[in-house]
């Protein structure tokens, strides 16, 4: 762990709102960058919390913080933000305009790293990779990452939202935070108690999506990797033999809640994210096959599709997969969103996908004429 010398008692660097909590974190004794000797801590009980996020790729820098102060929050813009955030959480819902500067990659592209990945699916053991892009806005103010969450918090059906201040990656990131409306749980801890409830398989309507073979292929793979990690870390596992149908702003997903007793207590919440993480959900089957074709075809990924939570040293936790989420840099905004891809994909429907996906995030933005995706 990194101590901390900044002496911002009152910075707010984490929110998370999800599963009916509004979680606050203020304030930076320590910092980690690898997140096993994150967990290490935790276990030991050398550290009392530990929030933040992590990055697609283990391999790389985590923004991992041990708080000052750490706990509810009775409202998205209650006391525990300071400063500029505080004032611009007041008005979450007059957020700046934004201008759409770019695009990695551009749609035909995407389109075109779609079919790539088909073939590839066709011609090795690959059976589902996830394929991402990402769209650059400007926005008319700079940007206050608390605000924005309040924004999201405030049109997400189930009150989803997220704020992670990056800086505790190091230099790069600076100024950066991750902020988003997640509506997926890569996996909570409550007692001895765990609960997932992965999502894949997306569609703009329900009727039809439990029927659909492509999206209950693509879903399985998830549920089916997600059961064989925790059978070792259980007692018992509840895998329900189906999916059901579940809203996520403005698409619907498959999902399937599982749950089960951890066999040993000493386990945390943060322990079971990175022995799951990443899920076929946001990389693809074989795990180790996909990240390797999503390297090679879009490259690095940093936090977008990794994991933002917290853990106590108790170990109970929440860690939700950081998707319909957007990178902020001052008045920068950098948005995301990806798709499953498998054998039978229409590379056409999933650049729409993309387009659905990438309104979560842009909804509360009032948008130039030129910003679309």
């Amino acid at each position: 762990m990194t101590a901390s010398t900044s002496g911002e008692s009152d910075h707010q660097h984490f929110l998370l709102t999800a599963a009916g909590q509004r979680l606050a974190a203020r304030g930076t004794a320590g910092t980690f960058t690898d997140p096993y000797a994150a967990a290490a801590a935790l276990r030991a009980g050398s550290v009392p919390a530990v929030v933040g996020a992590l990055p697609f790729d283990l391999a790389d820098p985590a923004a991992l913080t041990v708080p000052e102060h750490f706990g509810d929050v009775a409202v998205a813009t209650g006391s525990g933000a300071s400063g500029a955030d505080a004032r611009a959480a007041g008005t979450a819902a007059e957020l700046p305009t934004l201008t759409q500067t770019a695009q990695h990659p551009a749609p035909a592209e995407h389109v075109d790293r779609v079919r790539r990945a088909i073939a590839l699916i066709g011609d090795s053991e690959l059976q589902k990779v996830v394929l991402a892009r990402a769209v650059d806005f400007e926005a008319d103010a700079p940007l206050a990452p608390i605000a924005v969450a309040a924004a999201l918090e405030q049109r997400d059906l189930e009150g989803n939202a997220f704020a992670v201040d990056l800086g505790a990656a190091g230099e790069t990131y600076r100024g950066r935070w991750l902020v988003g409306s997640s509506p997926e749980i890569l996996v909570g801890r409550m007692g001895g108690t765990v609960f997932c409830h992965p999502f894949a398989g997306t569609a703009t309507s329900p009727d039809g999506l439990l029927d659909s073979s492509k999206d209950r292929e693509e879903h399985a793979y998830v549920v089916d990797e997600i059961a064989s990690a925790l059978a070792p870390l259980c007692a018992e596992l509840d895998v329900p033999a189906a999916p059901s149908v579940t809203r996520a702003g403005p698409v619907w997903h498959l999902g399937t809640k599982i749950e089960g007793r951890l066999a040993d207590p000493s386990t945390t919440a943060l322990d079971l994210a990175l022995a799951l993480h990443p899920t076929p959900a946001v990389c693809g089957f074989p795990r180790r096959t996909a990240a390797r074709a999503i390297a090679d075809i879009e490259g690095e990924r940093g936090f977008y599709a990794g994991a933002v939570g917290w853990t106590t040293a108790n170990g109970d936790g929440h860690w939700r997969v950081s998707i319909r989420c957007a990178e902020l840099d001052g008045a920068r905004l950098r948005a995301y969103a990806g798709g499953g891809i498998v054998g039978a994909s229409d590379p056409q429907a999933e650049l729409v996908e993309t387009r659905n996906k990438l309104r979560t995030v842009l909804g509360p933005f009032r948008l130039t004429e030129t910003a679309r995706s």
